[in-house]
């Protein structure tokens, strides 16, 4: 069985504490045409460096229903700037447009399959997973960015029209498992495509 949420899979219910104070599941963001799910984290330099192209593809499909919903899963014990106190910080300093939700089980990151930060996963009207995999091509440093995998699926998606590119390797630093190290990976978590 592949790691990650497969194509056409229903996308994974979760309970989870957002630094708005609130607590959110699925049913919460019922509302939305189209749910983004992405996993996130407050230090990583793949993230740090395309969070505002990720900003500008929420705020650019956000009227046309698609909501965005951030989840951090990294272990706090190998990333202490990872920790919720952090994530209120850093959501109070860039307002970012998406609900920032803490995974301290990990459970929520198991259950999709979550491989690195960031990583993407597009559910439609009826939560059937249709796109997963990168953001961008470039996310480390977005000025040298030729393709917006997010964008494009989103796009796609929103014309009625099948994903042309569902399935993409995310880049970015592997989710931080506890109790393990820095670098590790579940041995059946590799490449998606």
């Amino acid at each position: 069985m592949a790691f990650t949420l497969p194509l056409g899979a229903q996308a994974p219910d979760f309970s989870l504490p957002a630094t708005d104070g609130k607590t959110y599941g699925l049913s919460d963001f019922a509302d939305a045409k189209v749910l983004v799910v992405f996993f996130t984290c407050n230090h990583c330099p793949y993230v740090v460096g395309s969070d505002e192209v990720t900003r500008a593809t929420a705020e650019k499909f956000g009227p046309r229903g698609v909501r965005f919903a951030g989840i951090n899963s990294n272990s706090v014990g190998t990333k202490p700037l990872d920790s919720f106190e952090h994530m209120v910080e850093r959501m109070n300093e860039h307002r970012f447009p998406w609900t920032y939700l803490r995974d301290e089980s990990q459970d929520v990151a198991k259950a999709y399959g979550a491989l690195r930060t960031p990583h993407f996963y597009v559910f439609d009207g009826e939560r059937k997973l249709v796109y997963t995999g990168r953001g961008v091509d470039q996310p480390r440093d977005t000025s040298k960015m030729t393709v917006n995998d997010l964008e494009n699926a989103l796009t796609d998606l929103l014309a009625g029209r099948p994903v042309a590119t569902p399935l993409t390797n995310p880049i970015g630093c592997n989710v931080k498992w506890d109790g393990q190290d820095a670098h590790w990976m579940p041995v059946e978590a590799c490449d998606l495509v």
